[in-house]
């Protein structure tokens, strides 16, 4: 099996695949072929217009493009079949595309999220809204409130920008530590995009123009108990802010409802959690009272709200290293975050509804 290709960051938007461009070409030739036949016999007209006049033989354009017409008339299965085994033989030979921090754009699109789909667009019914606040192209830093035991939040935002962004943006998350000393985990968190949350990775990926995700609360979020949801815990020492007055791109504040309450958090085995290396153990309504189906998430419905981006371009090149600024810059985009989780509180019907 060969290697597969390091794209580096300068070559910007994912490429579209070989054969998505064949697909399309084949389209093409094949429409613009029956249009010059139907000129060419003016006395056929209607539906059997189009395909009542034969190539002429030996005309090999008019064969490859009624080939590739034919094979946009499979039916939708056998294209799904053909695109599925297409994509197992790159698998297979090594004939991937990954970039300088292992992120497999295609891996993550067509196989990572495609699992969880289901969760966001049926189970969570996640509505994503402000995406126009998200910049097109360029970079930029997603804030975001973190909860709901498990990282689920993390993936949803990913999905609500892939999918429903206009420019169908890969958001890059940054990790803490223990992601990372997970065997298993740390090579799909890889390959996924996501990578170590320390201000030198976090300002590679920016200057490169990524979309960059950071949830400041970090374990202190998602392992706080449910008396204190959507109660925003410290955001660390500002970070990420200097991160982004470095590489000079906006803020853009992030508020999720609906991931509080798909484990809701009455206790923790403390104990259990030391001797396993792990922030918490939690205890939730289902967990470990049900055994594996305690780890079932209720279906709580989720919003996901992008708020207007905060510039910074306009300071100057030292600005990062003026403590005073960038403490006010994060307790700036903490109280923006922490004041539309409140309306958006206030707003929703109930919380599975």
């Amino acid at each position: 099996m060969s290697d597969a290709r390091v794209i580096p960051f300068d070559d910007g938007e994912r490429r579209r695949s070989a054969a998505a461009d064949a697909v399309a070409a084949g389209a093409d030739r094949a429409s613009n072929e029956r249009a010059r036949r139907k000129r060419g016999n003016p006395l056929v007209t209607g539906p059997l217009a189009e395909e009542s006049v034969p190539a002429p033989v030996g005309d090999q354009p008019a064969v490859a493009a009624l080939e590739g017409a034919a094979e946009l008339e499979l039916p939708e299965w056998e294209r799904k079949v053909a695109a599925a085994l297409a994509f197992v033989r790159r698998r297979i030979t090594g004939d991937v595309e990954v970039d300088e921090f292992g992120f497999d754009a295609e891996l993550t699109e067509k196989v990572l999220l495609a699992g969880l789909r289901p969760l966001y667009e049926k189970y969570f019914r996640v509505e994503a809204r402000g995406l126009e606040n998200v910049p097109s192209e360029g970079g930029a830093l997603v804030v975001a409130n973190h909860s709901g035991t498990v990282p689920l939040d993390s993936v949803m935002t990913q999905i609500a920008l892939l999918d429903h962004h206009p420019a169908h943006r890969n958001l890059r998350s940054l990790g803490a530590d223990l992601v990372f000393q997970t065997p298993f985990v740390s090579e799909l968190a890889r390959k996924s995009g996501t990578t170590l949350a320390c201000n030198a990775d976090a300002e590679r990926l920016l200057g490169k123009g990524e979309l960059v995700g950071v949830w400041p609360e970090g374990f202190k979020g998602i392992g706080k108990p449910f008396t204190e949801r959507y109660k925003l815990q410290r955001f660390g020492r500002g970070g990420f802010v200097s991160a982004a007055l470095k590489a000079r791109v906006p803020i853009v504040p992030c508020s999720i409802v609906g991931a509080e309450e798909i484990y809701p958090i009455l206790g923790n085995f403390k104990t259990l959690a030391r001797l396993l290396g792990l922030p918490y153990v939690p205890v939730t309504p289902t967990f470990p009272w049900l055994g594996p189906l305690g780890a079932i998430p209720l279906p709580s419905k989720w919003i996901i709200e992008f708020g207007e981006p905060v510039p910074t371009d306009s300071y100057d090149s030292g600005a990062a290293e003026d403590p005073m600024l960038v403490f006010n810059l994060t307790d700036q985009v903490r109280e923006t975050i922490q004041h539309t989780l409140y309306r958006l509180l206030m707003s929703r019907r109930s919380i599975f509804f």
